[in-house]
């Protein structure tokens, strides 16, 4: 099926995919890590959002405050997380045609 302008549907749906997997690879090579607390917690985060490390450095467990390392190890997930996130828009934006790319 073609439309105006010359543009094929069957084309168009196989580029789509091949986009597809192409951001799919990309999503499974992107690792971020994100660290809090002056580099008392650090977590490495995969592009598919599955964390791949977590750092504690032992004075965070000396000071015996479960509750601030809690708060720490959340934050640093969420923090990996939104750099996971910035990433893959940057990368999905520079896929997009012309024009298209400030749409996320």
């Amino acid at each position: 099926m073609k439309f105006p302008g010359g543009m094929n549907l069957q084309q168009m749906l196989k580029q789509a995919q091949q986009m597809q997997e192409k951001l799919q690879q990309e999503m499974e090579a992107l690792r971020v890590e994100a660290s809090v607390g002056g580099g008392m917690v650090s977590v490495e985060m995969r592009g598919t959002k599955e964390v791949t490390a977590l750092k504690i450095d032992p004075e965070a467990v000396k000071e015996g405050d479960v509750e601030m390392l809690q708060d720490m190890i959340i934050a640093a997930v969420n923090e990996a997380g939104r750099k996971v996130d910035e990433a893959m828009k940057s990368k999905l934006g520079g896929m997009l045609p012309p024009g298209l790319g400030n749409l996320f």
